[in-house]
């Protein structure tokens, strides 16, 4: 049973997660041979101040 989670800065739309969700749990199916009912599919929206690269924080390189 395949887990696929996602992690991305949150403001995406049900209406993104609903497709993604589909688009993914197809293609997990088809490539690995099982019903798509077995695709579980993780969303993990992070605030700007829960990540960071090039030693900032996201919220910090918005304000830049």
């Amino acid at each position: 049973m395949p887990f696929v989670h996602i992690e991305w800065m949150e403001g995406r739309s049900l209406e993104q997660k609903r497709e993604l969700t589909k688009r993914i749990s197809d293609a997990v199916a088809e490539v690995a041979g099982i019903p798509q009912d077995r695709v579980h599919i993780f969303f993990k929206d992070m605030k700007s101040d829960e990540y960071g690269f090039g030693g900032e924080l996201i919220v910090d390189k918005q304000r830049n």
